[in-house]
């Protein structure tokens, strides 16, 4: 994504000139980071942390009203459960997505706690929901979830219900419309119009699923997901379940359904599920803490403590970052065979997913020939129109603007190697012009054949 946001300061326009499917939200995400902190590593850690800080500080305000200490602890519980991740989490889009979704349900907790006077924050939860939608378009459940809360709460209160539900859209609007007029001002919606209907949803929305993301480690989820179910029983019994406990157990839905819809049993996925679980945990952490023989309160603390010492014993065994470091390395090490062989201007085309090839390019401010930043597409529904479609362009513009170099990931995703290429003929034949300059492992090197 450093990479796009880097061709786009460079005047490329977005989808046009750059085939990826994610969302615009996270384009305009990395190019302030680029702009603003650059493309180190140190950079993108200084933005980790720091949006780990406002989405720890956005969880104690929720939490707040059950304890100042409760606020304290359950901002500590993210923040751990994030750096427990390891450096494969750092800036996942789904962890970025965590604070817009908990400032969505901030505003419409205060507007409900405030009998529906606080049409502000009810317009800044429609706010924040509407950029969480600029990120990852998951994130219309939740928000057509509070949207319905909305008018319940707003029927039942007798007061106007559209009018309430206005304010709250007009809030969520305003980020994808701006996003839109961007979009089109730039001249990159109909790329982005086909990217999303003949490519993400009929095609890449199925990809990579299979039987096996169902076989999740739990790791400190059983401990958590026991302590919620306690904490929400515990709150229900005791009278205590209200509009804040309401909004938060929507959110804990939302989380469920934002991991099991995109089917792919990837970690990140769980970061929604996460921040609200952690909310609704400690909800009931001050009564428990201040009734100890109340029969739900000791169960519920030692669900705490032994979900904060499962999740730091795997901080542990993460905190070497063993198979990122190894990525990094290998982006450096290619980085420099790189530039061993090119001359300004010359181009290189990476086929590869995420193995480190991209990285490399965006060290040397290197651009491709093609719009292609992945080589996934052109190796999964051969036969269908779009793939044919994406396989022709390809050759196309390697043929229209020959790059110096060639560089061919040996993994490929969600499967296959080296030998991958030999499904894609033309391909193939393209390669056969080139010479192999340096045969792996890993990657290999392909220069062109009169000046090798």
């Amino acid at each position: 994504m450093h990479y796009v946001a880097w061709r786009m300061a460079e005047g490329a326009v977005a989808y046009r000139d750059v085939f990826d499917m994610n969302f615009p939200g996270v384009y305009l995400l990395h190019l302030f980071v680029l702009t603003t902190l650059g493309t180190s590593d140190l950079a993108w850690r200084v933005f980790d942390l720091s949006w780990l800080g406002l989405t720890c500080a956005l969880i104690g305000v929720i939490v707040g009203a059950w304890g100042r200490g409760a606020a304290v602890g359950a901002g500590l519980m993210f923040a751990l459960y994030h750096l427990a991740g390891g450096a494969w989490q750092a800036g996942q889009r789904d962890f970025v997505l965590c604070a817009f979704l908990l400032g969505g349900v901030l505003g419409v907790t205060r507007w409900l706690e405030s009998g529906g006077r606080a049409r502000v924050a009810l317009a800044c939860g429609g706010l924040a929901l509407g950029a969480s939608i600029t990120i990852k378009p998951h994130a219309v459940a939740l928000t057509a979830m509070l949207g319905v809360l909305i008018v319940v709460a707003a029927w039942r209160a007798g007061g106007p219900a559209p009018a309430s539900l206005g304010v709250f859209l007009a809030g969520v609007v305003t980020a994808p419309a701006g996003v839109v007029a961007w979009l089109a001002a730039a001249g990159a919606l109909p790329a982005w119009r086909a990217i999303v209907l003949d490519y993400l949803v009929p095609l890449y929305s199925r990809l990579g699923h299979t039987g096996e993301w169902l076989i999740y480690q739990p790791g400190a989820w059983i401990a958590l997901g026991a302590g919620v179910a306690i904490s929400a029983a515990s709150a229900l019994a005791a009278g205590r379940f209200g509009a804040r406990h309401g909004v938060v157990a929507l959110g804990v839905m939302y989380g469920v359904v934002h991991f099991i819809g995109q089917a792919k049993g990837w970690e990140y996925h769980l970061y929604p599920l996460a921040a609200f679980a952690i909310v609704l945990l400690f909800a009931e952490v001050r009564p428990a803490l201040a009734r100890v023989r109340w029969p739900p309160a000791l169960p519920l603390l030692l669900c705490v403590l032994v979900t904060a010492a499962l999740l730091t014993a795997k901080a542990g065994d993460v905190s070497d970052a063993g198979w990122e470091r190894d990525r990094a390395e290998r982006a450096r090490r290619l980085a420099d065979e790189l530039a061993a062989r090119l001359a300004p201007g010359d181009t290189v085309q990476v086929l590869d997913t995420t193995g480190g090839g991209i990285h490399a390019l965006l060290r040397l401010h290197v651009k491709q020939p093609t719009r292609f930043i992945y080589d996934f597409h052109f190796f999964h529904d051969a036969g269908h129109p779009t793939i044919r479609a994406l396989r022709a362009e390809l050759v196309h513009d390697l043929a229209a603007r020959p790059p110096r170099l060639i560089v061919l990931f040996e993994q490929g995703w969600p499967a296959g190697g080296y030998e991958r290429v030999d499904t894609f003929a033309e391909l193939r034949e393209w390669l056969a012009g080139y010479d192999l300059v340096r045969p792996g492992p890993g990657y290999r090197i392909y220069a062109q054949r009169h000046r090798s």
